[in-house]
């Protein structure tokens, strides 16, 4: 497998996000329950049911998101791979406009033929 498949599922994992598309987002994560998320300044979140209320929440409450990223590194060995990135994200939430920065890491799993976000940890930048 390569790092060209785990770039290309990492850019679905943001396509969902910006687009605020809870079904893409479910096919991009894993559905089990060693499957983790740490939003920026939030606590850790266990398992896909647990990750999709974050996200719908998420969505619930932002009217616009915009993300552009800067892949710091990529890696794949075997059935494992992640990329290290910046996030730079623009959005409206609450008729506020807010723009902020994070230090992410995205865990990808190969399952069968398939590669799977298990793992996704955003830190804010603070300036």
């Amino acid at each position: 497998m390569t790092k060209d498949e785990i770039l290309a599922t990492n850019a679905a994992f943001y396509r969902a996000f910006e687009r605020k598309d809870i079904e893409a987002m479910s096919a991009i994560w894993s559905q089990g329950t060693g499957s983790f998320c740490i939003h920026p300044g939030s606590q850790v979140l266990r398992g896909w049911k647990e990750i999709c209320a974050s996200w719908d929440q998420i969505f619930k409450n932002t009217a616009y998101i915009e993300i552009s990223t800067d892949v710091i590194a990529t890696e794949v060995t075997d059935n494992i791979g992640y990329v290290v990135l910046i996030e730079n994200v623009f959005q409206v939430v609450r008729s506020r406009r807010l723009e902020a920065q994070s230090t992410a890491t995205n865990v990808f799993q190969l399952f069968g033929s398939k590669w799977y976000l298990v793992h996704h940890h955003g830190s804010p930048i603070l300036r």
